[in-house]
């Protein structure tokens, strides 16, 4: 038996983890990630990209330098601090299959 066919293109998960004020470690929704997310959403509709999947995440431990977002399969990580941002990672990465260079985390940082 074959693995079904994937039910979505490509899942971009966008962390909207909250902590305490003051955590050591920030917070990605405290850097903005809940209308970053949302913003995405709407655009990734209003853009008419098929296949896609743009998901609320819970912690994805890189907090220091979110707010962090991970497009699967890929496996390729983002920080986000604007909607000019999002819509690049919506139009290079996802619509043209690109990458944003200046947005990536490393699996180092």
């Amino acid at each position: 038996m074959t693995d079904p066919r994937p039910y979505y293109r490509l899942h971009i998960f966008c962390c909207t983890n909250e902590r305490p004020a003051k955590h050591p470690r920030g917070s990605c929704a405290a850097l903005g990630s809940v209308k970053l997310r949302d913003y995405m959403k709407a655009r990734a509709k209003e853009l008419g990209l098929e296949g896609v999947r743009v998901n609320s995440a819970g912690c994805l431990d890189r907090c220091e330098l979110g707010p962090a977002v991970v497009v699967y399969p890929e496996g390729i990580w983002y920080s986000i601090k604007t909607f000019e941002d999002v819509d690049e990672i919506l139009i290079d990465h996802i619509e043209k299959g690109g990458r944003v260079d200046r947005l990536m985390l490393q699996p180092d940082q």
